[in-house]
C-alpha cells in the first residue's frame, strides 16, 4: 500500500521547482507592489544563477512588465533585462539568448527608450541608459560607465605600467576632482582637478549620451558626462588619463 501511495505522488522534478519559484517571483514583481522580490530576481537570476535566465518565462516576462503602465516596475524589468543579456553574452560568449529573443530584446529595447524619455528621477533615468546601452549589446562596459554616473565616482586605477596608485574620479555635488586618498574619511587630502570634455569634442558613445541626456531634460546628467568622458590625473604621478578609457580597462 505504502508503495502504491508512493509511486502515485512522484517527486517534483528540480526543473519543475525552479520553474514554480521563477513563476511565483515575477508574479510578484508583475504586481508592482513588492520591492524586495527585484533584489531575490537579481540574486537568483544574475548573482548566483540559482535559476535559469534562459528559462522560457523570463524575457517575455520582464518585457510585459516593461511594456505596461507602472514606471517604477518597467524601469527595474528592464534594468535587469538589459543585466542578463550581457551577462549571458559574456559567459557563454555568443548571442545566442539574445539572438533566441531578438522579437522581446527589439520591444524591451523600445520600452527603455520609452520610459528614458518621460523619466524625470534621475537615478532611474542613469539605469535607463544603462538599459538601453545593455539591449543594444554594442558594449559589455555600460553598468560600470553608468554607476560611476549614479554613485558620482569611479575607482580606477592609474595606466602606468607599474600601477602607481588607485585613482578616486570623483563627479558631483562633493566635487570634480581626482584623487589618490580615501576622500570619504577626511577632508584634508590632496586633490587635482579633473578636465571635462568639451561637448563639441565629444564623439561617439560621449557624444550620444551626452545629447540624449540634454534633449531629455537631464542636463545634470550631461554635464556629468562630459568628466566621465574627460580626463583625470593621478596625485601620484601626475600622469593624465581618461577616465572612461580606465573603466573600459577595468572592465575587460
Amino acid at each position: 500500500m505504502d508503495a502504491e501511495m508512493t509511486s502515485s505522488f512522484p517527486v517534483p522534478r528540480a526543473d519543475d521547482a525552479d520553474s514554480g519559484r521563477l513563476t511565483t517571483l515575477l508574479d510578484r514583481a508583475a504586481t508592482g507592489r513588492d520591492s524586495q522580490v527585484w533584489s531575490d530576481l537579481w540574486t537568483e537570476l544574475y548573482h548566483n544563477g540559482s535559476l535559469d535566465v534562459s528559462h522560457p518565462l523570463v524575457l517575455p516576462a520582464l518585457m510585459n512588465m516593461a511594456e505596461g503602465d507602472d514606471a517604477d516596475t518597467a524601469a527595474a524589468a528592464l534594468h535587469l533585462a538589459g543585466a542578463l543579456l550581457v551577462q549571458a553574452d559574456q559567459r557563454y560568449e555568443t548571442r545566442k539568448l539574445r539572438d533566441q529573443h531578438t522579437p522581446e530584446v527589439v520591444r524591451l529595447l523600445a520600452a527603455a527608450n520609452r520610459w528614458r524619455q518621460a523619466t524625470a528621477d534621475r537615478k532611474d533615468y542613469c539605469h535607463l541608459l544603462e538599459a538601453v546601452l545593455n539591449l543594444e549589446g554594442e558594449i559589455h562596459w555600460a553598468e560600470d560607465l553608468i554607476w560611476g554616473i549614479v554613485s558620482e565616482e569611479y575607482e580606477l586605477e592609474c595606466p602606468d605600467p607599474d600601477g602607481c596608485a588607485a585613482v578616486w574620479v570623483v563627479i558631483g555635488e562633493r566635487g570634480f576632482f581626482s584623487t589618490s586618498e580615501d576622500y570619504a574619511l577626511s577632508d584634508d587630502i590632496e586633490t587635482l582637478p579633473l578636465h571635462p570634455a568639451a561637448p563639441g569634442a565629444l564623439d561617439g558613445l560621449g557624444r550620444r549620451l551626452y545629447e540624449l541626456a540634454l534633449t531629455d531634460g537631464h542636463e545634470d546628467v550631461a554635464h556629468a558626462l562630459t568628466y566621465a568622458f574627460g580626463e583625470a590625473t593621478c596625485p601620484q604621478c601626475e600622469r593624465r588619463f581618461s577616465a572612461v578609457g580606465q573603466v573600459v580597462a577595468r572592465s575587460s
